[in-house]
């Protein structure tokens, strides 16, 4: 179902008008592109020369024409067929004001519409609750109250910041959502960048990759995992986490569904089926 939803959303906007930013990023790709490559590479000022040859006026942020295709559009047709076959395109950051354009087999990362659900108790405040909205910033805070971070990984986690933003070698500028710290048993620290994304935006395997490299960065002596979150609905949250293996691309660990309800919700049929869960996997 989540799918579903999702590649629908895509559809509706792919088919409105062509708007300025296909054009722009359609061109681009045509010009640095030769048969079977899988990476065609391009700048920032690329952008802006092939607006003036189109006649487009761009928006002040000359980013966003990038981020609209990896989070919200799918690439024109033109681009999405030059792909390798079982492939899709990504735009991967390639240093300051640099792009590159990626064939990879994990373009998207889509909630799995057939994973069951756990339910959890609501552990939002109500005030918080009430006044909350279904973009990223609702998410980290029912992440963040639910202690979601904890409960998925099984390690204890703190967050550490919002919105860390620092400049990667060969990637440039990159920026996640929210940072924990976590300790397991063991005493292995870990270090979590947490990718949430609300409403229809899209989450891209383009942000696991620029987490990793942002916690290379930042926290070299840390064990990576980054995490990605998605509202499948207003009280049903996915969570998916990513290893990243030297130059791989960074692979799916685990995925789950959470439901946060009120607690006399999670009744004692539930609690059987986990601890059956938990039984199958030992």
């Amino acid at each position: 179902m989540a799918r579903a939803w999702s590649m629908t959303k895509q559809t509706e906007r792919s088919e409105r008008k062509p708007n300025r930013y296909s054009q722009i990023i359609e061109r681009i790709f045509i010009a640095g592109y030769t048969e079977g490559t899988r990476v065609v590479a391009f700048t920032r000022e690329q952008i802006v020369d092939v607006a003036q040859e189109l006649g487009i006026n761009l928006p002040k942020n000359l980013g966003d024409v990038v981020y609209s295709f990896r989070y919200r559009t799918p690439l024109p047709e033109t681009v999405r067929v030059c792909a390798p076959e079982g492939e899709s395109w990504i735009i991967l950051p390639a240093g300051r004001s640099m792009y590159r354009f990626f064939a990879t087999p994990h373009a998207n990362v889509l909630p799995n519409g057939l994973l069951s659900e756990t339910k959890l108790p609501e552990s939002t405040p109500g005030v918080i609750a009430k006044y909350a909205l279904s973009d990223e910033q609702a998410l980290l805070a029912r992440l963040r109250y639910n202690r979601l971070v904890d409960i998925f990984t099984g390690v204890t986690c703190y967050s550490l910041q919002s919105h860390l933003r620092t400049t990667v070698p060969e990637m440039g500028q990159v920026e996640t959502d929210e940072i924990y710290i976590g300790l397991d048993e063991f005493g292995i620290h870990y270090v979590f960048p947490v990718q949430a994304k609300g409403g229809s935006d899209m989450l891209s395997i383009v942000q696991v990759v620029q987490d990793v490299g942002l916690c290379q960065q930042k926290f070299p002596s840390l064990l990576c995992r980054p995490i990605a979150a998605q509202f499948m609905e207003p009280n049903l949250i996915a969570l998916f986490s990513f290893e990243a293996s030297g130059s791989e691309m960074p692979r799916l660990l685990a995925e789950r569904h959470y439901r946060l309800v009120a607690p006399d919700q999670v009744i004692e049929d539930d609690l059987l089926a986990y601890r059956s869960r938990v039984a199958q996997v030992q």
